[in-house]
């Protein structure tokens, strides 16, 4: 039987924004990116359980008093080897697979999980991939076994926070399938993660605007909203070339 679980790497520490999974999206009702991320993964039942990978260090406690607090179960491991928090993950709740998405990117792109995970099993896939659509909004469906292959014959920077380097270098070892998005989120002038100031001040805006769909939002809406509003995407401009310049191989 598959079982698939989601997979978030926590840790507060950045050299250019300081916790970004628990800054606020809406400042007033406390809801925070993390927020929006694990209800929207907790909706779909293909989903079994949502735990968080968090780095050590007492730093990154807020990580498991949220845990706790949230009834969530977590795993502590490796700062910078972020793959094998991601195992840990798997092998805690005895997946077989792992759904990865990025803990400070609070607007995945929610609308293709169940089909992907369908075709993940069906095809017996060992990586899913949903690339070229907007930054933060995509994910993976990973194998657990092709982690650990991963791990045991990568080197240190495919244990690092671009977990699936690996694969993706080695694309012939591996079975992949990828996920194509609609036309209209194939938005390389825009991002929707949290990795500056800019991009929260742009997110903060994104969930203000639509609350009221939590916590399911609607891409193609914000997309739409984006586009009225430039002096927004102005902010976040000067990261997107760089940023989609590495994002894919």
């Amino acid at each position: 039987m598959k079982k698939l679980v989601a997979a978030l790497a926590c840790r507060n520490n950045s050299s250019r924004l300081y916790g970004k999974p628990m800054q606020n999206l809406d400042i007033n009702e406390d809801v925070k990116i993390i927020d929006n991320i694990i209800a929207c993964l907790k909706s779909f039942e293909e989903i079994s359980e949502v735990l968080l990978g968090v780095s050590k260090g007492s730093e990154n406690h807020d990580f498991i008093d949220y845990a706790k607090t949230n009834n969530l179960d977590f795993v502590i491991g490796d700062e910078k080897d972020v793959l094998s928090r991601l195992i840990q993950c798997g092998d805690h709740a005895s997946a077989t697979d792992i759904l990865r998405v990025t803990s400070e990117s609070p607007f995945v792109y929610h609308n293709l999980f169940k089909d992907a995970w369908d075709r993940h099993v069906t095809n017996e896939s060992d990586a899913t991939f949903l690339d070229e659509i907007i930054d933060g909004c995509g994910f993976e469906i990973l194998n657990l076994q092709a982690l650990k292959t991963s791990h045991a014959k990568g080197k240190v920077k495919h244990r690092s926070e671009l977990c699936t380097l690996y694969i993706r270098e080695n694309k012939d070892s591996f079975k992949i399938d990828y996920l194509i998005p609609p036309e209209v989120l194939k938005r390389k002038d825009l991002r929707l993660t949290v990795d500056y100031p800019e991009d929260l001040i742009v997110c903060r805006a994104v969930y203000k605007a639509f609350k009221h769909q939590f916590p399911r939002i609607d891409l193609t809406e914000v997309v739409e909203f984006l586009d009225k509003n430039p002096d927004l995407k102005k902010l976040t401009a000067p990261f997107c070339e760089a940023g989609y310049s590495t994002m894919y191989l």
